[in-house]
C-alpha cells in the first residue's frame, strides 16, 4: 500500500489534518503519516474542528520529520502543506519519491476572537479535505503510476 508523508512546520495542525483525511478517504488503498520540522503541540482548535467531521486526533502526538528520516522510513510521496520556504528545509527521503507542496495558511498564526480563529481553521480544514480528495481521485484514476512521475519541483 502506498505510504504518504504530510509535512509542515510543527506537525500541530495542517499535516495532522491531511493525514487524518487521507487515512479516511484512502480507505485502505493509501496510508498516511505526518511530521514536522520542529514538532510542537497538537493545536486543540484543530482537534475541535476535525471532531466536527467525526475525526478524532486528540490522542495523536507530534512527530519530527528528521526522526522519521533517521529511522529509515520510506514513502511513495512526501507532501508539504506549509510554505515552499519551510518545505525546502525538509530532508529528501531515499528512492523515487513524488514530492508536492500544497501551501495552506498556518493556524498558529491566525488572529482574532476565538470564534474568528475557529472559522479560519475550518476554512483551512475544508481546503485540505478538498486537496486530499483530489489526490485520492488522481490515485484512483492512475493507480501506482501517480508515484512514477518525476515531480521533484514540489510545486503541484
Amino acid at each position: 500500500m502506498p505510504k504518504i508523508l504530510f509535512l509542515c512546520e510543527h506537525n500541530s495542525a495542517r499535516s495532522q489534518m491531511a493525514e487524518a483525511y487521507l487515512n479516511l478517504l484512502g480507505k485502505g488503498r493509501l496510508t498516511a503519516e505526518s511530521a514536522g520540522l520542529e514538532p510542537g503541540t497538537l493545536n486543540p482548535k484543530v482537534v475541535k474542528v476535525l471532531l466536527e467531521e467525526g475525526l478524532d486526533i486528540s490522542g495523536k502526538k507530534t512527530v519530527g520529520v528528521f526522526d522519521l528520516f533517521k529511522e529509515g522510513k520510506q514513502y511513495d510521496a512526501v507532501i508539504a502543506v506549509c510554505s515552499p520556504a519551510v518545505s525546502a528545509r525538509c530532508p529528501l527521503f531515499p528512492g523515487r519519491v513524488l514530492r508536492r507542496n500544497w501551501p495552506f495558511p498556518d493556524p498558529s498564526a491566525f488572529t482574532g476572537t476565538e470564534t474568528e480563529i475557529v472559522a479560519q481553521i475550518r476554512e483551512v480544514r475544508d481546503q485540505i479535505k478538498e486537496k486530499v480528495q483530489e489526490f485520492v481521485k488522481e490515485f484512483e484514476g492512475n493507480g501506482l503510476k501517480i508515484f512514477l512521475r518525476s515531480d521533484s519541483s514540489c510545486s503541484k
